[in-house]
């Protein structure tokens, strides 16, 4: 049994602006609609997930916003254009056979967690669609990541890979378990989490491989033999403990929906509601060839 996870709020984001400048005759913006539909709907072919859910940010959580106050205080606004998609994103999630999923007051990355742990118990393997970076902790048994980004394709003429322990260790010079303690040292610009000064992910990814985690280092820098270095990663001690707390992902939370209430189960006809309603000329023609085949059932159009 499979499980696909899919980070709402990335690829939306994602959609829009790589897609610009497409509404409908009405004037009303669709770009982030149209590259959400054709991004799931290639997920969907790719994988063949038994169950899938598209899970977005519903807040951020106390526990880091007491940590760090100005946690991702810096992230501009959502654009207009792309706050009035959000709803029909999620009618399209629907209507391709997906539910949404969310949990008030935690950010997606701490559901994708807690739902890739709990399915990992009942034996599910775990597929998670994003590009956020403390995900990949998550990457070990019956766990990937799933990409289409050109620098994780093995072979040009592939259109996705799955990234598992061995790929995320090439990608970041440590294993997975190890990366929020490579996170811990960077900072996160995007969480407004700041790191040690000078230390980007190699010199970080090279200490952990090292001293072993963040957590020594913090306790005793003066294993570091750099001695500029070992004076950063010291005078930073109380940041690294606070940072290790703030990239931590949660595991535990109670699920919006359950496991079994996840399958896969596409409603063609709002496929095509949704389509005629965007103007997805494309999506409106694929679908009334299969009609005039015979491969969908009931009167669509």
């Amino acid at each position: 049994m499979r499980l696909l996870l899919v980070d709402g709020h990335y690829y939306a984001y994602r959609s829009f602006f790589a897609i610009r400048d497409l509404t409908n005759s009405r004037g009303e913006p669709t770009n982030a609609v149209f590259g959400f539909v054709k991004a799931l709907r290639k997920m969907i072919s790719d994988l063949q997930p038994d169950v899938a859910v598209v899970i977005w940010d519903a807040g951020l959580p106390e526990r880091r916003m007491q940590l760090l106050p100005t946690y991702k205080q810096q992230r501009e606004e959502t654009p207009g254009d792309l706050e009035v998609q959000f709803p029909i994103i999620e009618e399209a999630v629907a209507a391709l056979g997906v539910r949404n999923a969310s949990l008030a007051g935690h950010e997606a990355d701490d559901l994708i967690a807690s739902y890739a742990a709990a399915a990992r118990k009942e034996g599910v393997d775990v597929i998670i669609a994003t590009n956020d970076k403390d995900i990949y902790a998550l990457v070990g048994e019956g766990v990937a990541v799933y990409s289409t980004n050109k620098t994780d394709l093995k072979d040009p003429k592939d259109s996705f890979a799955l990234l598992g322990p061995v790929e995320v260790e090439e990608k970041w010079g440590v294993p997975p378990a190890k990366i929020p303690d490579v996170l811990a040292l960077t900072g996160d610009a995007v969480d407004n989490i700041p790191g040690v000064d000078g230390v980007g992910p190699k010199t970080a990814a090279k200490l952990v491989r090292e001293h072993g985690s963040t957590s020594l280092l913090a306790e005793h820098p003066d294993a570091i033999k750099n001695e500029k270095l070992r004076e950063k990663v010291a005078g930073a001690a109380a940041r690294l403990r606070d940072n290790l707390e703030l990239v931590r992902l949660e595991t535990d939370l109670p699920l919006p929906l359950a496991l079994r209430e996840l399958k896969v189960n596409p409603d063609p006809a709002a496929v095509v509601a949704l389509a005629k309603k965007c103007e997805f000329r494309s999506l409106l023609g694929e679908y009334e060839k299969l009609a005039k085949s015979g491969g969908l059932q009931g009167e669509l159009f």
